[in-house]
């Protein structure tokens, strides 16, 4: 009796939700296979899914393309860049590949065991305590 009324429309809400974020990262191929089935690179796309599904204002990625092929990786920065671009969610980003940093950041800040050690927008002069340091590419394995 319960599930009349606001209870389901909340239930549909959710669900609608839930499709439209299927459909935003393009998993509707895969909606009834179990997780633990699919390839890495989707498994990490459907856990960005679950943490799309919360509806954050800021979202905090870990490594989210850790252990990923180069063509994995590619496709999960361009869905990191759709939700900030499309959805306007802050992403922060913690990541050691410095090729995807500086390729999908607006903003760096790069430390070294817990020290800032440089801050700025890639590829400008990054400020680094004490002196100037800028965050370009070439110096992507330095940092």
């Amino acid at each position: 009796m319960l599930y009349w009324g606001l209870a389901q429309r909340e239930e549909i809400r959710h669900r609608d939700a839930c499709e439209e974020i299927i459909e935003f990262l393009k998993l509707q191929d895969l909606r009834k296979q179990p997780t633990a089935a699919l390839a890495y690179g989707l498994r990490k796309r459907v856990e960005l899914g679950r943490a799309l599904a919360l509806e954050p204002k800021v979202l905090l990625l870990d490594e989210p393309m850790g252990g990923m092929n180069q063509d994995e990786k590619e496709d999960m920065a361009r869905y990191v860049l759709d939700v900030n671009q499309e959805r306007g969610i802050t992403v922060v980003l913690i990541e050691h590949d410095m090729g995807v940093v500086m390729d999908i950041s607006d903003h760096v800040v790069v430390l070294d065991r817990g020290r800032k050690i440089a801050e700025g927008a890639p590829g400008d002069g990054a400020e680094q305590p004490g002196r100037d340091r800028r965050l370009s590419r070439h110096q992507q394995g330095a940092a």
